[in-house]
């Protein structure tokens, strides 16, 4: 669960399968639209996707959120996605900047401050329990000096872009 998690965009759909294949052997999701979309829930766990949003967006990012229950996993499978990580218990004492590399799993560990930029074109693959929810996920406010952090260290990652460069850039 992060910062943009909130109603699933209606761009979410269930996708025909390939002809012959019975529905009730498989069940294909996709997620087009803005933002974050849990596509699955089964037992204990979740699968989302998580698109570009302009509030992703680094100069916008004024807030990290942590879950006290579990951890979560990224794999960024298109585009950039910059994953940022806070060090600190009640707060954010120190902030760090991992640029994500497609098809690797990156597993955020349970209790850890943690935001995200991505890309107009990124999608991140998201699994995490079906039961993290904004009540065992708190936010902290980041300083003014913390997001200028954020600033420094797309920055540096991106190519001294403040925002993320295109695809391939």
């Amino acid at each position: 669960m992060d910062s943009s998690q909130g109603t699933p965009a209606p761009a979410v759909a269930d996708l025909p399968n390939m002809p012959g294949t019975p529905a009730h052997l498989l069940a294909v999701h996709s997620h087009q639209g803005t933002g974050y979309s849990p596509l699955v829930d089964y037992g204990t766990w979740r699968v989302a996707l998580l698109n570009y949003d302009s509030t992703l967006e680094v100069p916008t990012l004024d807030k990290m959120q942590r879950h006290n229950e579990t951890d979560e996993v990224f794999v960024l499978l298109k585009g950039r996605c910059l994953l940022f990580l806070g060090d600190g218990a009640e707060q954010v004492e120190r902030i760090y900047a991992e640029d994500l590399r497609p098809c690797l799993l990156y597993n955020v560990r349970r209790g850890v401050w943690h935001n995200h930029s991505l890309s107009k074109d990124a999608q991140v693959l998201v699994v995490e329990n079906r039961d993290t929810t904004y009540d065992n996920s708190p936010f902290t406010s980041l300083t003014t000096a913390q997001q200028g952090e954020l600033v420094r260290l797309c920055a540096l990652a991106w190519g001294g872009q403040a925002t993320a460069p295109a695809h391939g850039k």
